[in-house]
């Protein structure tokens, strides 16, 4: 090689070897400390950074006070590109927060100081929030919106704050007297259980104010001078989203109170300790959008300032950072109306069975009444309850019959027994002889004669009841629903015996009493009935399990909202047209005028037509039964359920003309 070639292969890799130390100026070790930096905070442990003058470990301390306000969030923290100055360099720190509905951004700017070959943080606090001085913590205010209502038609007020008086032993306040006597004097005195509520006083702590019951201001015969006269009870005024009354509408409302310490838990973070929050029925479906959304105040504040000292000082000594407004709840608007559904559960009170009253306007399809008695136990069996109809489903048989060819004058044939494959099926006890033989369609629809409607089962199909049964709206989607229903289960398919049951609303046939008034309420509309219930749920709810799912027990209930029962159709393939409607409602007019429903020609005011059911369930002999007895009168449909009722005429029928009357 030449000299020439020696001397220009050293010139380059000079060149190359000084643009190798050019670019080893620290940058890269720099922007690796600052991600460290940024990580570290993120975590909120920063006692693994190195610091110039700063104990890492007291630096750790203080930027956990800083930002203790904010627990449980954490900020995402990134670091930006490093600005290199000789031994020194700053660089960005981008923070992210998640402070109740809202994100809080911001930037701040981070020194690193060279060490020999090490980057150190220079530790201010105005790295963690823009301006915050030493000595400086951050605080936060939550301001909570009032929950919102629950409205009824025309707006009425089903849920709303009404005063309330708290009662309960305020410890402070004991002095020297015993906690257990007061404990024990109180409970005996507004009614809990006296041993129980001694064990929460004596288990509370010195400070504590331990509530025995929340009890409503209007009509407490409970008073705050003998609340007063025992030593350490107390009476706090207060108040509560509640409907009109403790029972009213319960099983479908839900109710409201505090969070208690499970739910906060399973929110993940929307709850905190305070707030009110919904549980079952429509209060928890709709809990978001009745509770709105929390406004949220970050205030910078120097540490230690004890209450005097913040009172002495401008806006408490307090500089706002970050807000978020407050957003008020929607009220969720439903069709109930206060007076029909408060008459339904009046005359529902003395029924010992589960039951439930259901009434809708078949020309809107508002549910004007879901009461679900006392002897449901707080289940919303108006709504949710899965029961074999019984003799009301002959209303889906004579559609699919007329389908086939025949009109209420029609004969056919009403025989005492009938068998199908080994299987004795009968008519109901007391049955008129003076209908048996061949008798009219109408007459064997009136007397609910099964055999006769059993005998067809040749000529309709188990698909063909299937169809009739969408098309009076029963096993359909409900979109406007908006609250959670069983809305009727008929199978498309069944031989045999459970096809002839089926005829006679049994076997794997399931209603509600929702569905069976929306079934009453199609023949009066003309077309299928699609029941509303919330008037907004698009606002803000959760999903409304209306596609009519449920597990039917043994006996037909359902306690609970899973199901193999098959998937409800969109809608009715082939609905209900205004003359089968007419055919369907003469027929229910003669169960009124010359059928088991004759208590109802009494009924003022339009003409009304019916059809009773009883359901056999169970194994034992005889059976027991459900009672049933579903009516229109005018522009409105009305079922009424009691659960081993007996028969549908002597027990649902007395209770469905009180509500009638009464309704007027």
């Amino acid at each position: 090689m030449g000299n020439f070639q020696k001397l220009s292969l050293a010139l380059v890799g000079l060149i190359i070897g000084g643009s190798l130390v050019a670019c080893d100026d620290g940058r890269a070790g720099a922007q690796d400390t600052a991600k460290q930096l940024a990580a570290a905070v993120t975590a909120l442990d920063v006692g693994s950074v190195a610091f110039d003058g700063k104990d890492a470990a007291a630096a750790n301390e203080q930027l956990k006070e800083v930002f203790q306000a904010l627990e449980p969030a954490k900020p995402a923290v990134e670091s930006g590109e490093v600005k290199l100055e000789k031994d020194t360099a700053t660089v960005p720190l981008n923070y992210s927060w998640k402070v109740g509905s809202d994100d809080w951004k911001y930037t701040v700017s981070a020194e690193l100081k060279k060490s020999g070959d090490k980057w150190l943080t220079v530790w201010k606090p105005d790295m963690l929030v823009p301006e915050l001085a030493d000595g400086e913590v951050l605080s936060a205010a939550v301001h909570s919106p009032q929950r919102a209502e629950i409205l009824g038609a025309g707006d009425a007020k089903l849920v709303t704050y009404r005063p309330v008086v708290n009662v309960g032993i305020d410890k402070p306040q004991l002095g020297s007297a015993d906690p257990a006597a007061s404990a024990t004097k109180l409970a005996q005195l507004v009614g809990v259980d006296p041993a129980a509520y001694t064990q929460q006083v004596q288990a509370a702590g010195a400070e504590a104010f331990v509530a025995a019951i929340t009890l409503r201001e209007d009509g407490r015969t409970v008073t705050d001078a003998q609340i007063a006269e025992i030593p350490g009870a107390r009476s706090i005024h207060d108040s509560l989203p509640l409907a009109p009354s403790r029972t009213f509408a319960r099983a479908l409302l839900g109710t409201a109170a505090e969070a208690n310490a499970e739910q906060i838990e399973k929110s993940g973070g929307t709850l905190k300790t305070g707030d009110t929050t919904g549980t079952g029925g429509l209060q928890q479906q709709y809990d978001a959008q009745l509770r709105g959304t929390d406004g949220v105040q970050v205030f910078a504040e120097k540490a230690g300032l004890t209450a005097e000292e913040k009172q002495a000082l401008p806006n408490e000594g307090r500089r706002l950072l970050f807000q978020v407004e407050i957003e008020p709840g929607t009220p969720v608007k439903t069709t109930l109306d206060p007076n029909l559904q408060q008459l339904a559960e009046d005359v529902l009170a003395e029924v010992g069975p589960a039951s439930a009253i259901v009434a809708l306007r078949p020309s809107s399809g508002a549910v004007l009444a879901a009461a679900s008695g006392p002897g449901s136990n707080g289940y919303n069996t108006a709504m949710l309850g899965q029961y074999a109809p019984g003799s009301t489903f002959k209303m889906v048989d004579s559609l699919a019959m007329i389908r086939n060819g025949m009109t209420p004058d029609s004969k056919v044939e009403c025989t005492p027994t009938l068998t199908v494959d080994g299987r004795t099926f009968k008519n109901a006890e007391g049955y008129p002889a003076g209908s048996l033989g061949s008798v009219t369609l109408r007459d064997a629809f009136a007397h609910s004669c099964n055999t006769a409607f059993i005998s067809a089962r040749d000529s309709v199909s188990q698909a063909q009841l299937e169809s009739a049964a969408t098309s009076l709206g029963v096993a359909v989607e409900a979109p406007g629903l908006g609250a959670d229903a069983f809305l009727g289960s008929v199978p498309g398919e069944a031989e045999g015996t459970e096809h002839a049951a089926s005829m006679i609303g049994q076997g794997k046939v399931l209603l509600s009493p929702l569905a069976a008034a929306v079934m009453a309420g199609s023949v009066a509309k003309g077309s299928p009935v699609s029941p509303t219930l919330v008037l907004n749920a698009e606002a803000g709810a959760g999903t409304a399990g209306t596609d009519g799912t449920g597990t039917p027990t043994a006996d037909g209930t359902s306690p609970s909202l899973t199901s193999t029962a098959p998937a409800p159709a969109k809608a009715a393939d082939k609905p209900i047209t205004a003359a089968e409607a007419a055919a369907l409602a003469d027929m229910m007019r003669a169960v009124v005028t010359s059928g088991h429903a004759g208590f109802l020609s009494s009924v003022p005011g339009a003409p009304v037509g019916a059809k009773t059911g009883t359901a056999e369930f169970g194994n034992e002999n005889p059976p027991k039964t459900h009672a049933w007895i579903v009516a229109v009168h005018g522009d409105l449909a009305v079922a009424v359920f009691v659960e081993e009722g007996g028969l549908g005429a002597t027990t649902s029928g007395p209770l469905l003309k009180e509500f009638l009357v009464a309704a007027g």
